[in-house]
């Protein structure tokens, strides 16, 4: 194990100074907090995280305009969002906090043993990020080794609790909805990783039959039953999965459909 000694890169968003000198000043002492900047509004705030890619920020939530749920929907959609930590004078919002993923909510004035406790909960969250990386790094390592391209065998989606791999040939389609791709199968709906696009799923499945219908979905051709000319110059595909789903082709994307079949 690595001896070097690991430093979180920190930025504080809160609209009021004072707010943030505190946090400041109670982090000051923690050996390993690197603060790299402050910001007082929720735009200035999404702007300074994608351009220095911390590894925490600890977020208020009511601000002028925009407020701290607005940048956590915004920075989750980047490939390595930060880890987040919700700082507010409200505590009407915790439930909606954790569903949107925040690390740990904590009330004002912070408290300086449950700042730490917090901070506890963010370092056990790097180690098992950095553990996961590690273990996709080996798989990745074995699949070459096998003959196999990393990436494209396996998809990796997440079902009670746990994640799965699926093969690519198991898949009717992907579809992107609520800032989420999700892999649909005969077996249900899978939301995929967080960081994973449909742009990112074309290139990854390039040499399996998946054809990028319109923005929102990629259909696994293999899974076609029919197809028919529809209004405004697009196409409806019918899939053999038992509910039939009718996946729209979009009229910009009806002369590379033709040509994926052979038409």
């Amino acid at each position: 194990m690595s001896t070097e000694k690991r430093t979180i890169r920190t930025i504080l968003v809160d609209d009021e100074l004072p707010a943030i000198d505190e946090l400041k000043y109670l982090l000051s002492n923690v050996p390993d907090i690197d603060i790299i900047a402050s910001a007082g509004n929720a735009k200035k705030a999404v702007e300074i995280i994608r351009s220095t890619k911390p590894d925490l920020v600890f977020l208020d939530i009511q601000m002028p305009g925009k407020d701290g749920f607005y940048v956590l929907s915004e920075i989750m959609e980047d490939p390595t969002p930060p880890l987040v930590v919700f700082i507010t004078a409200y505590d009407e919002y915790a439930i909606k906090a954790f569903e949107e993923n925040a690390v740990d909510y904590i009330l004002k004035p912070v408290p300086e043993d449950r700042l730490h406790k917090s901070l506890d909960r963010v370092r056990e969250r790097i180690d098992e990020n950095e553990e996961a990386e590690k273990s996709s790094a080996s798989l990745q390592k074995l699949l070459a080794e096998v003959g196999l391209k990393p990436g494209i065998s396996r998809i990796s989606v997440e079902h009670a609790g746990r994640n799965i791999l699926l093969s690519p040939r198991e898949i009717d389609y992907f579809e992107y909805e609520s800032r989420k791709v999700f892999a649909i199968t005969h077996k249900g709906r899978f939301p995929c990783q967080s960081d994973l696009t449909l742009e990112r799923l074309e290139t990854r499945l390039e040499k399996f039959a998946f054809f990028r219908a319109n923005r929102s979905q990629l259909v696994n051709l293999s899974r076609v039953r029919s197809y028919a000319p529809w209004f405004n110059g697009k196409y409806v595909l019918t899939l053999n999965n038992p509910d039939k789903t009718e996946i729209t082709v979009s009229k910009a994307r009806v002369k590379d459909f033709k040509s994926a079949i052979e038409l």
